[in-house]
């Protein structure tokens, strides 16, 4: 298990139509601060065991964990229960 947590709570979106492909950024306010990484970064810090990231969906806490389509890795949450996909829903983050 991962030595530290963090919670996504909002995302930057690109522009594009596949759904496995449409975060670029995810962010979030840890210990007073707020932070902002790519994708592809959080990707690296679950895989390598660093971090573990979640989301609050009605009060619950839901993992983000890493899947992959065609080859393509990208971040979703647990099965919970709630659709649509949690991450996509969040709120954009703020651009610093």
């Amino acid at each position: 298990m991962a030595t530290k947590s963090a919670q996504i709570s909002c995302i930057n979106k690109r522009e594009h139509s596949s759904p496995y492909e449409r975060i670029e950024y995810v962010g979030g306010i840890t210990g007073g601060k707020r932070w902002r990484i790519t994708e592809n970064e959080a990707i690296n810090y679950i895989l390598q065991d660093e971090w573990d990231f979640f989301v609050s969906v009605n009060g619950r806490t839901v993992k983000v964990v890493v899947s992959q389509h065609s080859g393509h890795r990208y971040l979703k949450t647990e099965a919970d229960g709630f659709a649509p996909n949690n991450l996509l829903n969040l709120t954009e983050c703020p651009l610093y």
